[in-house]
C-alpha cells in the first residue's frame, strides 16, 4: 500500500519530457518532488507562475512565493509570473498537457467531485472547473477509500460534480487504473496489495484482464 508520497512517486512516471503541467492542492502538489531530473517540465500554478519547482528546505521558505492552494513553493531558472487572466487563457486554450487533481469521488464513467460536501463551508471552486472542462489529460491523485472505508470509486458521484466524464487514469494508496468504457481497468496494483483487496474497495466496475503487475515505485 502506498502513502501520499508513493501515489505523487508512480504519478510521477507519467509526466514526459517537455510537458506543461497543472498540479491542483494535495497530494498532486508532491509530483513536483519526483520528476525525473532526465527531462524537462514547466509546472503551472493557476494563481499566476509557470516554472514551478519542489518544495523549499525548512527555513528556505519565501511566503511571497506560493502555489495555487497557498503553499510555499521554489521557483526554477526561467520561471515566469502573470495575472490570473493569463493564467486561464493558458488552461481553457489547452496548452496544459496534463493536468494531476484530488478527488473525493470518482464514477466509472470518468465523472470527479472534488470540490464541495454539501453542508460544508467552502470557499469556492478554484480553478478545478475550468481544468477538468479544457484538460484532455487528467489524472487523479486519491485515496482508494474514506475515512470510513467506502469506497471512492463508484458507480455514480453522490457529492456535486466538477466535470463529466474527464477523468482518464486515476492511481490510488493501492492501485492504477484506467478509466475505459464500461468501468475501471485495473492496470497496477500497490506492493502487498491483492486484486481481492483492490476489489473490496472498489464499488465501481472493477475490470481486470489477465495478470495484474505491482507498481515500480
Amino acid at each position: 500500500m502506498l502513502d501520499k508520497n508513493g501515489i505523487a512517486k508512480r504519478i510521477a512516471q507519467e509526466v514526459e519530457d517537455g510537458y506543461y503541467v497543472n498540479l491542483g492542492i494535495g497530494i498532486p502538489t508532491l509530483v513536483a518532488n519526483y520528476v525525473r531530473e532526465d527531462i524537462s517540465v514547466e509546472f503551472q500554478s493557476e494563481n499566476g507562475i509557470l516554472g514551478m519547482g519542489p518544495f523549499p528546505f525548512e527555513g528556505e521558505e519565501d511566503a511571497d512565493l506560493i502555489n495555487a492552494g497557498k503553499q510555499t513553493i521554489t521557483a526554477l531558472p526561467g520561471a515566469s509570473y502573470f495575472d490570473s487572466a493569463t493564467s486561464f487563457a493558458m488552461i481553457r486554450g489547452k496548452h496544459v498537457d496534463l493536468t494531476i487533481l484530488g478527488a473525493m469521488e470518482v464514477a466509472e464513467n470518468g465523472d470527479i467531485a472534488n470540490w464541495k460536501i454539501p453542508g460544508k463551508m467552502v470557499k469556492g471552486m478554484g480553478g478545478a472547473m475550468d481544468l477538468v472542462a479544457s484538460a484532455e489529460n487528467i489524472i487523479v491523485a486519491m485515496m482508494h477509500t474514506n475515512r470510513a472505508g467506502e469506497s471512492k470509486l463508484l458507480k455514480k458521484c453522490s457529492l456535486p460534480l466538477t466535470g463529466v466524464g474527464c477523468v482518464k487514469k486515476i492511481v490510488t494508496n493501492l492501485a492504477v487504473l484506467e478509466v475505459v468504457e464500461g468501468g475501471f481497468l485495473l492496470l497496477e496494483r500497490a506492493p502487498g496489495v491483492t486484486v481481492d483487496e483492490i476489489k473490496t474497495a472498489t464499488e465501481g466496475n472493477l475490470i481486470i484482464k489477465g495478470e495484474v503487475i505491482e507498481m515500480n515505485v
